[in-house]
């Protein structure tokens, strides 16, 4: 499986259990997705040996890290800054759901502010910070 389809799936297991509010559920939904996304990725270095950028910044988005300069890319091999820009605004727009940003604290996650910019980006936050002191307590 690749590994955009793979958090698809694990993106739609959360999206699926939505309503449901207790912690545990929570916990045991990241599990799950966690599961999916570990069981089904490629490494960065699998990517980009497989001239993969698009997937590359994909991964980076999803997984709520701050994009690499071109500097950083051209580390890895030689890369191709257009796919890897376009995958990760796509990784960074399904990471960024407030929906699940307290589920991304609750679960020690660091947030390295990739959603400021976006319309959500305050709420995401908010969600995350709560999740994130719960936590830490």
């Amino acid at each position: 499986m690749s590994s955009s389809l793979c958090i698809r799936k694990a993106l739609l297991i959360n999206r699926q259990y939505k309503h449901l509010t207790e912690i545990y559920m929570k916990n045991i939904m990241l599990l799950v997705s966690a599961t999916f996304l570990f069981g089904c990725s490629s490494s960065v270095e699998e990517l980009v040996r497989s001239g993969d950028w698009y997937q590359v910044g994909y991964h980076d988005g999803v997984t709520g890290h701050s994009s690499r300069s071109i500097k950083e890319l051209n580390t890895l091999g030689q890369a191709n800054s257009g796919d890897y820009d376009r995958g990760y605004l796509q990784g960074v727009n399904e990471y960024c759901n407030p929906n699940f940003a307290y589920q991304i604290g609750l679960s020690g996650n660091y947030y390295e502010g990739v959603c400021e910019s976006l319309p959500d980006g305050q709420k995401f936050r908010m969600e995350w910070q709560r999740g994130w002191n719960e936590y830490s307590r």
